[in-house]
């Protein structure tokens, strides 16, 4: 969990100046924020835009939608002249709102075949690995995905992971909170845990409880976007893909990343 130190020290230095917009962040579920002026011949619509408590990618602190993911997505709508609010929600319903709900879009979203007709895609923001944990000592050996197949696999409600494995025949154990799917695995009520990791993520600490959990396979590597509804127009789909190409090359992502390189979530 965050310390209260670290989630102030957030709070206060980790939003860029550049990406600050107005005096404060947006409160979840709170009015539209006005963005950068668009260009003269452009008025585009109002983004929501939702995102899951994964800290420090995207949380809320006292009240404010923060992260260096979220921090990345308030400075691309800003520069791409869009209005938008920020949600930060559980992930179903984050991604659900993204399927059901005209002018919203979520983040970070694995691009996926099963997905692809869903949305229309800004990106990639982010890219992670898939991997299967097992507990220390297990007896199994995978050299492959197919040799997991006789065995139990957690997963969480909506993930992509559990969506890929269900699809292709193994045995997906789901459950609401996918951190309770730690304790099921060293009580021996599943064998194999599906997570993601990325290069930029400290998760396999929090999750491996030293050395009681260990990794054992990774399945899959995927790209992270912000996914959209069908109904946000191509053009703007377009026009925030060039931007978010420019941010990353004049290192204003680099930039943002390092704002946050000494928080990182307490065991």
């Amino acid at each position: 969990m965050w310390t209260a130190a670290a989630a102030l020290a957030l709070l206060l230095a980790a939003v860029p100046a550049s990406a600050s917009g107005p005096a404060a962040a947006p409160r979840t579920g709170s009015a539209f924020v006005s963005a950068a002026t668009a260009p003269a011949d452009t008025a585009w619509p109002a983004l929501v835009i939702t995102g899951e408590h994964t800290p420090p990618s995207s949380m809320i602190v006292d009240g404010k939608p923060v992260g260096y993911q979220t921090d990345k997505m308030r400075l691309l709508l800003q520069r791409a002249g869009v209005p938008y609010r920020i949600e930060i929600l559980p992930w179903k319903r984050a991604y659900v709102m993204a399927v059901r709900d005209p002018l919203t879009c979520v983040y970070s979203t694995s691009r996926t075949p099963e997905r692809e007709a869903l949305f229309k895609w800004v990106g990639p923001i982010n890219r992670t690995e898939w991997l299967l944990l097992g507990r220390a000592g297990h007896k199994f050996q995978l050299r492959t995905l197919e040799d997991a197949r006789p065995l139990r696999i957690g997963s969480y409600t909506g993930d992509a992971r559990g969506e890929y494995l269900r699809d292709r025949g193994f045995n997906v154990d789901a459950t609401l909170n996918d951190m309770s799917n730690q304790q099921k695995l060293l009580l021996n009520r599943i064998d194999l845990w599906a997570i993601a990791t990325r290069a930029d993520s400290n998760i396999l600490e929090k999750l491996t409880l030293n050395g009681k959990i260990v990794p054992v396979l990774v399945f899959n590597k995927v790209e992270l976007y912000l996914a959209c509804n069908p109904s946000v127009p191509d053009a703007l789909v377009e026009r925030l893909n060039t931007v978010f190409e420019g941010m990353r090359a004049d290192g204003s992502l680099t930039r943002i990343d390092r704002q946050y390189d000494h928080l990182s979530p307490k065991k």
